[in-house]
C-alpha cells in the first residue's frame, strides 16, 4: 500500500516536469528508449505508444514489479522491459538504445561521472538524452535530507555530460518554472 501511494504521489508532484522532459525527447516511432528512475511509471504508457521498445530501470523492486504488471502485455510481446538496478550499472549492450530521459534522479546517483559513462555507454551515435532535475539551489531552498539526496548544481551536470562524450548540450527552462532539462546527443 504504501509503495503504490509513494508512486501515485510521485506522478502528481512530477508531471509538469515528466511532460517538458518527453517532450524534449524527440520521441519518434522507430526509437527504442530508456528511462531510468521510472518510480510510479507516469512516463511509461506515453513512451510505451510512442516507442518502437521501452526499457525501464528502478531502485525499487516494488515499482518494478508494479509496472510489469501494469504493462504486463507491452512485456509479453517484447516490447517493454522492466528491471531492478542503478544508472551506475545499467543491464543494457554497448550502443542499444536511441534516447534516454531521466527526471528527479540525479539527487540519488552515487557519481554524476558514473551515471553519465553509462547513458554515453548504451545510446547508439548521436543518441539523445534528458535528464529532468532541480538544480541545487532550490533544492536547498526544500531543506532536502543530506543523506538521501545530493542537489546538483547545473554546471557540474553540464562538464558530466561533456566528460561523458556528449555534445550538443543544453539547459532548458520552462517559462519561469525552478526546474531545468538537460538535453544532450552522444556523439
Amino acid at each position: 500500500m504504501a509503495g503504490w501511494l509513494t508512486r501515485r504521489l510521485m506522478n502528481r508532484g512530477n508531471a509538469s516536469l515528466n511532460d517538458y522532459a518527453l517532450a524534449q525527447l524527440e520521441l519518434s516511432a522507430r526509437d527504442s528508449v530508456l528511462e531510468v528512475g521510472f518510480g510510479g511509471g507516469a512516463l511509461l504508457s506515453r513512451l510505451l505508444a510512442t516507442a518502437a521498445f521501452v526499457q525501464g530501470l528502478d531502485r525499487s523492486a516494488d515499482a518494478v514489479a508494479a509496472a510489469r504488471r501494469k504493462f504486463s502485455g507491452s512485456v509479453r510481446s517484447g516490447k517493454a522491459r522492466f528491471d531492478e538496478g542503478a544508472v551506475e550499472a545499467i543491464p543494457l549492450p554497448d550502443a542499444s538504445i536511441d534516447k534516454a530521459i531521466t527526471v528527479h534522479t540525479v539527487y540519488f546517483w552515487r557519481s554524476l561521472d558514473e551515471g553519465m559513462g553509462q547513458f554515453a555507454r548504451v545510446l547508439r551515435p548521436q543518441g539523445r538524452l534528458v535528464i529532468g532535475f532541480l538544480p541545487k539551489k532550490h533544492m536547498d531552498d526544500m531543506n532536502m535530507p543530506a543523506e538521501i539526496f545530493t542537489p546538483r548544481e547545473p554546471e557540474d551536470i553540464v562538464l558530466s555530460l561533456r566528460r561523458a562524450g556528449f555534445d550538443d548540450i543544453e539547459l532548458r527552462r520552462p517559462d519561469a518554472s525552478r526546474w531545468l532539462a538537460a538535453t544532450a546527443r552522444i556523439r
